[in-house]
């Protein structure tokens, strides 16, 4: 494959994880969060066993990790935890706020890695702090209203992305010596599980309202989680760190798109200039920053 055509399969990527906000707003229209997620990433992850299974055929037998390693056990419930309540603040948020918007808030989480790496001793480059700030005022102009308040939607939005970045950072340290594709598969079969015991106690499930929301479930289950998993774990072996992290921050503009195409969402001047900022914020941290400063989500 040459590496024009793995980009091309990461901006296919992005394509399928921006519209997919556009599934998650329609789905909460007739059933709950913890409903969606539960079903959504419980599809998601039985999507990825062709993948875990190809992988396994291709490898030495000495080098594939058994999905009972302990170690691997470990990181997929801790990973799975934080998806868990990432994907809950997205999910709850995005009935509050667009699509469009939620996919910028979500973006951030791209300079929020290297920013709280710091806590871990890294040191981001000064394209990352840049970055960070053009974003910072971006986000400013796109979510406080007048009288300097914020949305609630955007606000647990904006927690999710905070969450969304320590899950890179979880993942970073788990991944080294272990399988990322059957670490993912963990991970989103945990988020399903603790999203299923949270839809028991607290929501009222029908076979009706599940049938309502069944497209964007599938989509966000098969396309978002599975096929767009899939296409990023190959496009990533036949491309540049740089241009992974670069192709995939432009789900935010797909986001806008598909709200506005499909869910008729428009956003002001003020809130498209915000995104302008956000999204030169997260290219300029991924184009100029150092390697080690970019931030590849691998569970969306």
């Amino acid at each position: 494959m040459t590496r024009l055509r793995a980009n091309l399969l990461l901006l296919l990527t992005a394509v399928i994880w921006g519209f997919a906000f556009v599934a998650q707003r329609s789905g909460m229209e007739h059933v709950g969060p913890f409903t969606f997620n539960a079903i959504r990433f419980l599809i998601g992850a039985l999507a990825l066993i062709p993948l875990m299974t190809s992988l396994d055929r291709r490898r030495e037998a000495r080098a594939v990790v058994p999905l009972r390693d302990r170690s691997l056990l470990i990181g997929g419930l801790l990973a799975g935890f934080v998806i868990f309540a990432a994907a809950t603040l997205q999910q709850v948020g995005i009935v509050y706020t667009t699509a469009g918007k939620a996919g910028f808030i979500t973006s951030l989480y791209v300079v929020l890695v290297p920013v709280l790496g710091l806590a871990l001793g890294h040191r981001p480059s000064a394209a990352v702090w840049v970055g960070a700030t053009l974003a910072a005022i971006g986000l400013y102009f796109l979510t406080i209203q007048e009288g300097l308040t914020i949305a609630w939607g955007d606000l647990l939005v904006l927690i999710g992305a905070f969450l969304w970045a320590g899950h890179v950072l979880l993942i970073g340290h788990l991944s080294p010596g272990t399988d990322p594709v059957k670490l993912a598969f963990l991970q989103f079969m945990a988020c399903a599980a603790l999203s299923a015991v949270a839809a028991a106690l607290s929501e009222t499930v029908t076979a009706d309202a599940v049938r309502a929301a069944l497209v964007p479930i599938l989509y966000a289950g098969i396309m978002s989680v599975g096929v767009g998993y899939t296409l990023q774990v190959v496009a990533q072996g036949y491309t540049r760190p740089a241009d992974t992290a670069i192709i995939l921050s432009l789900e935010a503009v797909f986001a806008v798109v598909g709200g506005w195409i499909l869910l008729g969402e428009e956003l002001s001047l003020r809130a498209l200039f915000g995104c302008g900022l956000m999204l030169a914020g997260i290219l300029i941290s991924q184009i100029l920053g150092k390697p080690e400063d970019a931030a590849v989500e691998i569970s969306h």
